[in-house]
């Protein structure tokens, strides 16, 4: 692994995120729908009080979710700036938005959906990046002490985020590959 790339779309507008001294969670589901919008419910349930909530649904429809609260919800938002910001990560534990916020040093709380994901969060947990809630366990208070453990990681995440930039990331390996592939 050599991390992802930190690319982003450009924003349609900008990320207006709560202004207060809450830690800061982002909650990314799916890009590809996998019906796991109860990571996003539980999120908004169990985490708005005490954090600040920023919610991307991708394939899940944001009005599904009711009412936010102060949390920021919308499909889809540049992940990079927002973790910039963030104090941990919820996700259902696909490899772009794991991989993102590892590369930043943010520590992740993955709720497994299936296909590779379990797989995902036995690394996370296994590098001290981050912890799992099982799927057919979550709920919001499971999910809120999950997330507060997870912040405890940040030395775990942050390791994760030096191997990656000891491989010299992304770039370099495209550079590789495109060397390979001229070569005769």
């Amino acid at each position: 692994m050599v991390g992802p790339s930190l690319w982003d779309p450009a924003p349609d507008a900008a990320v207006d995120l709560p202004e207060d001294d809450r830690p800061l969670v982002l909650v990314g589901c799916s890009s590809e729908f996998q019906d796991d919008g109860a990571i996003a419910a539980a999120a908004l349930a169990g985490l708005r009080d005490r954090y600040r909530v920023v919610v991307t649904t991708a394939g899940v429809d944001p009005a599904s979710l009711g009412d936010p609260g102060d949390a920021v919800v919308a499909r889809f938002l540049p992940h990079v700036p927002i973790l910039r910001q963030a104090d941990a990560v919820v996700c259902h534990g696909g490899m772009g938005i794991t991989q993102k916020a590892l590369a930043l040093g943010v520590p992740v709380c993955v709720v497994p959906w299936g296909r590779d994901q379990l797989e995902v969060a036995a690394h996370v947990v296994e590098a001290g990046a981050g912890t799992r809630v099982s799927r057919r366990r979550l709920s919001a208070a499971r999910l809120a002490a999950a997330v507060e453990r997870a912040r405890a990681c940040r030395p775990g995440a942050g390791r994760v985020r030096a191997g990656f930039e000891a491989t010299g990331g992304s770039a370099t390996a495209a550079t590789a590959l495109e060397s390979i592939a001229a070569s005769p």
